[in-house]
């Protein structure tokens, strides 16, 4: 069913998904980036469900709760009370992916607008959980959800950020200002 609706919404909307999914995506800690719009929420759900990957991603809590907190279960979310100081989110990340094989997509920009910096818990995630990294993206001048490649982070932290910001640097996000391709 889930796939079936995000055919019929990428159909309405002109989206296409380019992504190949390789065994390394199916267990890895996968970048969202530019994260710019409520829109990417919605048109890489669908992307998910189109390529078949077991998600899992960090939201409010208050979306977990009330009328539609059921559905954002469904897709994939883990609520987060963001009143609390330490969650252990990074910990408990590294838990779910040493228990089973699913992709933990966690929007570096920790938020829609524009940012100094983008927040690293996905590399240490990655690091501890022995999981490789993956880069996935929309673009929204091609209307194309896409995964720029896996790779295993090396341990040189600016290496590897280099190298990811190298891959995004020619992805069109919905609104271009709100996002600082300038990653740590």
């Amino acid at each position: 069913m889930k796939k079936a609706l995000a055919h019929l919404f990428f159909k309405l909307t002109g989206w296409k998904v380019k992504a190949q999914v390789t065994e390394q995506v199916k267990r890895s800690v996968m970048i969202a980036a530019p994260h710019t719009s409520n829109w990417d929420f919605p048109i890489a759900l669908a992307a998910f469900w189109i390529m078949g990957i077991d998600l899992k991603f960090f939201i409010k809590d208050d979306y977990t709760r009330g009328v539609f907190g059921w559905f954002f279960k469904w897709a994939g979310a883990i609520g987060v009370d963001r009143s609390k100081k330490k969650n252990n989110l990074t910990d408990y990340a590294i838990r779910l992916l040493n228990e089973q094989d699913l992709v933990i997509l966690i929007p570096a920009e920790g938020t829609r607008k524009r940012v100094e910096k983008w927040r690293t818990g996905f590399y240490r995630i990655a690091r501890e959980a022995q999981a490789p990294i993956s880069l996935g993206t929309l673009d929204y001048a091609k209307k194309e959800a896409d995964i720029l490649g896996t790779f295993e982070p090396s341990g040189n932290f600016e290496k590897d950020m280099d190298f990811i910001q190298a891959k995004y640097r020619p992805i069109t996000p919905k609104h271009p200002e709100n996002y600082n391709p300038q990653i740590y």
